[in-house]
């Protein structure tokens, strides 16, 4: 059995990336919609029950069976470091002692990660370049085939680039950048990235993301996270409203025209079945929808026909790391998601997606088609502009 270093209850990121790889296994513990946006390298998913199970009553956990057996140190991580930190003492207690945690969390390893390849322009260069040509037909084609069909940038256009942080407005922004390299008209772009309360760390993730990117960010400051903390029900779903409209109004006072948002295929499809299984109506998220309250301004949304997979490809492939959300509320909330919908709805909606997928292969492209193939002579009812109508009226 090869001899492994041991490491402290708590290592810090720094040390953590300057160890070689192979000389432990890291663990993740937060839920699996959040990793979804982002893993250490190399790590496995392990949740609290399980944890439990083998602290209470000895019961083996298969991911970490063979790490356990050759003594290789396991470095537990969460969100921000004080879950896994209970869970790696409470198992050293119980002797298993090449249990350890991340100081920190994901947050300050995704940070420490951003920082040192920021500075690295050959790395951007081949970032692009695998853009251009492994990506090109699902997502620089995808991306331009919904620009067209639904005719979403046009001549003269100051499109505000509405960037959260995370792996979907970031490529939405390289995306851009291309389309603008070779645009058959002109029009404008104006990046920009909305300070909702960051912590200085998590906004840092961000500057560090962009640099290494190439994409010009400019931010803006609010309260927002202040504004909705107190918030007992759907605060994210408030936080969500208030972000759009900061955003319509910064980007209007910038004389824009549109603002872009990094929804994509998957983010379409699951809308649709929650709005009919969570809220009892039928709608889609739209391409583009004009604003009601910002006259003038446009709401686009060019990643439309891209796939979440497809993304998570790129953002692995290129070895790139985000936050899936930066509020201070989320440290106490495992269900919070960026769009102002619950996690576990959403999780529960990808799953179910993904189980009828095995019985019916097409069924993700027959959801979207649904919204473009409406019967409305055989449906009970309907709204146009929030007037209700009944299948009685033309009957």
């Amino acid at each position: 059995m090869k001899d492994y270093m041991e490491l402290p209850l708590e290592i810090n990121a720094e040390r953590l990336i300057q160890l070689p790889a192979g000389s432990y296994l890291a663990a993740d513990m937060r839920d699996e919609y959040s990793c979804g946006y982002g893993m250490l390298d190399g790590a496995v998913r392990v949740g609290e029950d399980e944890l439990r199970a083998l602290w209470e009553k000895g019961e083996p956990l298969p991911a970490l069976a063979q790490a356990m057996e050759e003594g290789i140190p396991i470095v537990l991580y969460c969100k921000y470091g004080r879950i896994s930190l209970d869970a790696a003492e409470a198992l050293r207690e119980k002797g298993y002692g090449n249990f350890c945690s991340l100081k920190g969390g994901y947050g300050v390893w995704a940070l420490e990660e951003s920082r040192r390849a920021a500075a690295d322009e050959e790395r951007r260069n081949e970032i692009e370049k695998a853009l251009r040509k492994t990506f090109r037909h699902d997502l620089i084609g995808r991306f331009e085939k919904a620009v067209v069909q639904y005719n979403l940038v046009e001549e003269g256009d100051r499109i505000a680039i509405c960037i959260s942080g995370g792996k979907d407005s970031m490529l939405m922004a390289k995306l851009f950048q291309e389309l603008k390299r070779h645009n058959k008209f002109p029009f404008e772009l104006f990046f920009v990235c909305m300070d909702p309360g960051y912590s200085p760390e998590n906004r840092s993730i961000i500057e560090n993301n962009a640099r290494l990117l190439g994409i010009p960010i400019e931010f803006f400051e609010t309260d927002i996270f202040d504004a909705v903390y107190n918030i007992e029900k759907s605060p994210c779903y408030l936080c969500a409203r208030m972000r759009r409209g900061y955003l319509y109004r910064f980007a209007k006072d910038h004389g824009c025209n549109k603002i872009a948002l990094g929804h994509h295929y998957d983010d379409v499809i699951e809308t649709i079945l929650m709005g009919m299984l969570y809220s009892g109506q039928y709608q889609a998220m739209m391409p583009k929808l004009r604003s009601t309250n910002f006259e003038g301004m446009e709401l686009i949304r060019p990643m439309y026909l891209i796939r979440e997979k497809d993304i998570i490809r790129w953002r692995d492939s290129a070895g790139l790391h985000f936050l899936q959300c930066a509020c201070k509320f989320t440290e106490n909330c495992s269900s919070c998601a960026a769009d102002g919908t619950s996690n576990s709805k959403r999780l529960e909606t990808k799953k179910l997606i993904a189980a009828l997928k095995e019985t019916v292969p097409q069924v993700e492209s027959n959801i979207f088609r649904a919204t473009e193939n409406v019967v409305l002579n055989k449906v009970l009812g309907y709204k146009i502009h929030g007037e209700k109508h009944s299948f009685l009226e033309d009957y």
